[in-house]
């Protein structure tokens, strides 16, 4: 079980096309700040059915997006 399960779970059950999160809504969700380590499991996501599109660092956001079959 990753860390970042919670984080996938409530992307997938958003269920948009699209979804923006800011750092601290991410951290409210998973119940861990963000890190360098999300890089690592970013991946996992698609196995959810979403990808991580953009990081800004600057807005201190992440898009998900929902992968097309």
């Amino acid at each position: 079980m990753s860390k970042y399960n919670a984080l996938w779970e409530y992307v997938q059950k958003n269920g948009s096309q699209s979804i923006k999160l800011t750092f601290d809504e991410i951290a409210d969700i998973a119940g861990i700040a963000i890190n360098h380590s999300f890089l690592k499991y970013k991946k996992e996501l698609t196995e959810y059915g979403y990808q991580v599109g953009k990081i800004s660092m600057k807005e201190q956001t992440v898009i998900f997006n929902k992968v097309e079959e």
